[in-house]
């Protein structure tokens, strides 16, 4: 308990001396929190990643991983055409005007519009290995952070009954391009975290990594803290635990 206090109250502290100045109009991320379901919400952010894009009934359109300063902000299905798509790298900043939604845990902003302003940030991975399995693991939701020394378990079974440690889809439905699933432990407690394929799917490293785990390793991840029924991150980067971790 000692050692989950001195976490949180570390990455408080860091939020707070970190804050930054908004223009008018614009919430801080405080107030973003506080506002109602379906409110109209404006918002100061940077690109973090971004899942591919695509076209529906002729509208360009991507899902964008976002983060400033004091939070971070899932831009689901935002409209963009495919040139501004390429505009939008790492570390850009845009303001979003859209409105506040939830699904299945999820907390994001939809039906949103962005306009490019000045400004540059790429946010570091911010390690909440010990604050899974608690309530305050919520308060960082959607940011990019890092999980250290967790152990691969079994995912499910391949057709011959075998243990595997990944899946294709949530249920072994999928082939190779689909999303993978994979489940990993720490202190008795086991998660299922996720390689989402419009991410970074089939060829890109960490899903390639995945494919590759084998029961029992003992890994670290970096990724978007994503929530579907409960905690269910998106993993962009995947290795062996450094010897200290693995051998805890």
């Amino acid at each position: 308990m000692k050692k989950i206090s001195a976490v949180i109250l570390a990455l408080l502290m860091a939020m707070v001396f970190a804050c930054p100045v908004f223009a008018e109009g614009v919430m801080t991320y405080a107030d973003y929190v506080a506002a109602e379901l379906d409110a109209e919400i404006t918002v100061e952010t940077y690109i973090q990643a971004k899942q591919g894009w695509w076209e529906n009934k002729g509208v360009g359109n991507a899902t964008f991983y976002t983060q400033n300063e004091e939070g971070a902000f899932f831009l689901y299905n935002m409209p963009c055409s495919q040139e501004e798509y390429e505009l939008l790298t790492v570390g850009t900043k845009i303001r979003v005007t859209g409105y506040k939604a939830e699904w299945a845990g999820e907390v994001e902003i939809v039906d949103a519009t962005y306009e490019i302003i000045e400004g540059n940030y790429v946010a570091e991975a911010l390690d909440v290995t010990a604050l899974l399995g608690t309530e305050e693991l919520i308060n960082f939701q959607n940011q990019f952070v890092s999980f250290k020394g967790m152990t691969v378990e079994a995912a499910g079974k391949d057709a011959e009954g075998n243990d595997v440690a990944f899946l294709y889809n949530w249920d072994g439905s999928g082939q190779d391009g689909n999303d993978l699933y994979f489940n990993v432990s720490l202190n008795g407690a086991t998660y299922t975290f996720t390689v989402e394929s419009y991410l970074t799917g089939a060829g890109t490293e960490v899903y390639e990594a995945v494919k590759a785990l084998k029961i029992g390793d003992v890994i670290d991840m970096e990724g978007f803290l994503y929530w579907y029924e409960g905690v269910n991150p998106h993993i962009t980067a995947v290795a062996p635990a450094a010897p200290a971790e693995a051998a805890e």
